[in-house]
């Protein structure tokens, strides 16, 4: 019997789950799911015979280490953070794990660790990353087989509440964590256009975006990710000179978003000194110059005159930020007040459903000379609160993997992401079965 312990039990982990124990009989698994909530462990297992859960603590290394000795197969669902502690202990007893998460800096530096230990560090198995690597591999590699020669490549990805659900101004709905739509962009956004790298600062990105369309579902705009330089890399296509990856969101969204990056809302740095019955119109004027005569609203309009035009000011009214609201004592940095704000009004209802929107744009040259574009898209929408689009895109792709790793199919060792065909062909071949399957325009 092969014991396959998971880690972390919260919503994204919900379809992965499912997978394991509905195949748990035919393949002879052993599913043990850990998470600080015992109770949450125990209703996802839900009694199965084949599962168990237990209360689990990442903090505790004697409980990790155990877990590593008596797993022959870890899965972390978990936040990224916590997977290198996880990965360490693998490596020590020799077991492969599994995760949906980018390859961070710190399980990037035991590639050689995990090849001297002959064990697998799968990573970026979800959907962004991870059916984003994929697909746009698929294209890639096949382009490259015709002979073309690649010359730009656009993707986006974006988790988004789904046409039938989108009832608010904002076209916009927490599908997933909340506190990381919030932070969402930090830093500086790299990517290169005609040969030439450019670099988008945060103030600046909500401003940088790109627009496209998906039939049937209407116009998204898309802004830069962090890092899409080192993709030429990774997708084996280094001297392409225009690749950009970033998120997609609904059109305008990035304009009214980016009144609260330039008033700084979204700092997660420094705690607020709020006073008694501190509000949410006292909130934004905390960022406003003082005047004895202009309104929030005013001085709102004559700071950001670019960016507020009605159709912004109807989706800043509409979160009440303009109201005599009471911010709650925990809430004590701006991004903390921003996100208590949002939750109040971007939460999904019990009826609600979400949606992936996914879409890569491929230019090349023909081996005969001649240019070709083409156009490859995703609409996911979820099923339920439960199985959202967002827990299929993430945990029926790691679910997969995780299969195809217990069944001796996946033997790579090191640390690696599904961007060869060995792996990225049998898991999209098994996405498409379930309906998820990318539709392809090429001109």
């Amino acid at each position: 019997m092969t014991s396959i312990y998971i880690l972390g039990a919260g919503l994204s982990s919900t379809v992965l789950i499912n997978y394991l124990i509905e195949h748990s009989e035919k393949y002879d698994w052993q599913i043990v799911l850990g998470d600080t909530d015992l109770r949450l462990a125990q209703k996802k297992v839900n009694k199965h015979p084949r599962a168990k859960a237990f209360q689990f603590d990442v903090l505790n290394p004697l409980q990790v280490e155990e877990v590593a000795h008596k797993a022959d197969i870890v899965v972390s669902m978990l936040p990224a953070r916590f997977h290198a502690i996880i990965a360490k202990f693998c490596i020590k007893y020799k077991k492969n794990l599994l995760t949906a998460s980018y390859i961070s800096p710190e399980i990037e530096a035991m590639q050689q660790d995990a090849l001297e230990a002959g064990i697998g560090i799968f990573m970026e198995l979800g959907v962004d990353p991870g059916i984003d690597h994929m697909s746009a591999m698929r294209v890639i590699d096949r382009l490259k087989s015709e002979g073309a020669q690649l010359t730009a490549f656009f993707s986006g990805t974006g988790g988004l509440i789904a046409p039938q659900s989108d009832n608010n101004p904002w076209n916009y709905k927490f599908t997933w964590n909340p506190r990381n739509v919030v932070v969402a962009g930090q830093g500086t956004s790299m990517y290169i256009e005609k040969g030439q790298n450019k670099y988008v600062p945060y103030q600046r990105l909500f401003k940088n975006t790109l627009t496209t369309s998906i039939d049937e579902y209407g116009d998204f705009e898309i802004y830069p990710n962090r890092d899409s330089l080192k993709y030429r890399n990774v997708y084996g296509i280094e001297n392409i000179p225009t690749l950009l990856r970033g998120t997609m969101r609904r059109k305008g969204y990035s304009q009214a978003w980016d009144v609260f990056v330039q008033l700084g809302m979204t700092d997660d740095t420094y705690r607020m000194e709020k006073p008694e019955n501190f509000s949410f119109r006292d909130f934004v004027n905390s960022f406003l110059p003082y005047s004895e005569s202009e309104s929030v609203e005013e001085k709102l309009k004559t700071q950001l005159p670019e960016l507020i035009d009605n159709t912004v000011l109807k989706k800043l009214k509409w979160l009440d930020i303009f109201e005599s609201i009471s911010v709650p004592k925990e809430a004590q940095t701006p991004a903390q007040i921003l996100q208590f704000i949002l939750e109040r009004k971007w939460i999904l209802e019990a009826e609600d459903k979400d949606m992936i929107a996914m879409q890569h744009q491929f230019e090349y040259i023909r081996a005969n000379g001649s240019k070709g574009k083409l156009i490859s898209s995703l609409v996911v929408i979820g099923k339920n609160q439960s199985e959202t689009a967002m827990a299929i895109t993430v945990g029926t792709p790691l679910a997969i993997a995780v299969k195809k790793v217990a069944l001796g199919e996946f033997t790579q060792k090191g640390v690696q992401v599904p961007v060869n065909p060995e792996m990225y062909l049998p898991i999209l071949e098994e996405l498409e079965q379930i309906g998820i399957t990318f539709n392809e325009i090429e001109s």
